[in-house]
C-alpha cells in the first residue's frame, strides 16, 4: 500500500518506524515546522521529522494545509492509497479527507468513544482510569468522531504517569495500525460507528488544569498528579505564592484536618483532602525554587501546624 505519513511528537515516531520496518510505501511524511525549544530556544526539528531522516523518508512541513495548493497538489501527484495521521496536531481538510480510497486512518490513544480530544493520555489517568487503549479510525469532520476499525486494550497501572504510559500506548498503537492496514487491504476489516452517547472528552491541557481543589479525594489528587506529567503538574499556594507538588502519595492516617490543611508528623507532611482523606507531600517545589523533600520543605519554609495551602 502507498502511504502517506502525518505525524509529530514522540508518540507517533513509534507508528512511522513500524510501517517502515514492514516494508510499507511510505511516500512521504508530513510533519509540522521545526520550532524554537529549551532555554535558548532554539530550533528544533520535530522527533517524526528525525525519525523520517534516518529511515530515508521525503519530509515536508506546511505551515498550513487547509488552503495549501502546493501542498495538495503534492499529495495528488503520489495518489496515496491511505493516508495514515498520528498526533499531527492539524485539522485534516475534507479534500485530504477524500484523497486516499481508504481514507485517512488515525492511531488514537484511548479506547473511542472515551477520551475524544488532545490529551487522551493525561485525562484517562488524572480521571482513574485502570484500563486503557488505543484505537485505530477513519477521520471524519469531527474531533475523533470517526468510524472505528480496531481497537486494543491495555492494563493502566496504579504507578503509571503519562510520561511512563505514552510509549506503551506508543508501541501497542504501531502494531494495531498495521493489522488495520492489512485488514484493509485484504478486506477483512469492516468501520463501524461510535456510540456518541458513551463520548467523554480529553481536551488540551491548560495550565489552571493543575490547580488543585482540596475538595477533592487524595486518590483524585494523586491521580491529577501522575497524569499532568511533565505539565502543568500539580501546585497550590503557600505564603501568597505558588507551590508545586511534584510528588505525593494517599495514606490512610486518623488526621484531623479539614482540606487544605496541613499537619506535621514524624517530619512527615501530611495535607487533609475531601471526604477526610489524606495526602502525604513527599517532594514540593517552592516558586521559583528547586524541587525539594518535604523534611526539607518543612525545616526551611516552617509551615505552621493547621497552616492552610490554597
Amino acid at each position: 500500500m502507498k502511504l502517506v505519513f502525518c505525524g509529530t511528537p514522540q508518540f507517533a515516531v513509534h507508528s512511522l518506524e513500524k510501517l517502515a520496518a514492514q516494508g510499507f510505501d511510505i511516500q512521504l511524511a508530513v510533519t509540522q515546522p521545526d520550532r524554537p525549544q529549551g532555554r535558548g530556544m532554539e530550533l528544533m526539528a520535530p522527533p517524526v521529522k528525525q525519525a523520517a531522516a534516518k529511515l530515508g523518508i521525503p519530509v515536508i512541513q506546511p505551515e498550513k494545509i487547509r488552503k495549501n495548493d502546493e501542498f495538495q497538489n503534492q499529495l495528488q501527484a503520489i495518489n496515496p492509497d491511505v493516508i495514515i495521521v498520528v498526533g499531527y496536531g492539524r485539522i485534516i481538510p475534507p479534500w485530504m479527507l477524500q484523497l486516499p480510497p481508504h481514507g485517512n486512518i488515525n492511531v488514537h490513544a484511548s479506547l473511542l468513544p472515551k477520551y475524544r480530544g488532545a490529551a487522551p493520555i493525561q485525562w484517562a489517568i488524572a480521571r482513574g482510569e485502570t484500563v486503557t487503549g488505543v484505537t485505530t479510525m477513519r477521520i471524519d469532520e469531527g474531533l475523533d468522531t470517526g468510524d472505528i476499525l480496531l481497537k486494543r486494550a491495555m492494563e493502566l497501572r496504579p504507578e503509571d504517569t503519562a510520561e511512563t504510559l505514552s510509549p506503551r500506548l506508543a508501541a501497542l498503537g504501531a502494531e494495531l495500525l498495521v493489522e488495520t492496514l492489512h485488514g484493509l487491504e485484504h478486506g477483512k476489516i469492516f468501520a463501524n460507528p461510535q456510540n456518541h452517547a458513551e463520548a467523554t472528552l480529553a481536551p488540551i491541557l491548560k495550565k489552571n488544569d493543575g490547580l488543585i481543589d482540596f475538595q477533592w479525594t487524595a486518590r483524585e489528587i494523586h491521580n491529577r498528579l501522575r497524569g499532568f506529567q511533565p505539565w502543568p503538574g500539580i501546585y497550590t499556594r503557600f505564603k501568597g505564592k505558588n507551590l508545586k507538588i511534584t510528588s505525593a502519595m494517599p495514606v490512610q492516617a486518623p488526621l484531623q484536618a479539614g482540606p487544605g490543611e496541613l499537619r506535621m508528623a514524624d517530619n512527615n507532611l501530611l495535607l487533609g483532602c475531601g471526604s477526610g482523606t489524606v495526602l502525604e507531600l513527599l517532594q514540593v517545589q517552592p516558586e521559583g525554587k528547586k524541587v525539594i523533600s518535604a523534611r526539607e520543605f518543612i525545616s526551611g519554609y516552617r509551615p505552621a501546624d493547621a497552616e492552610r495551602l490554597g
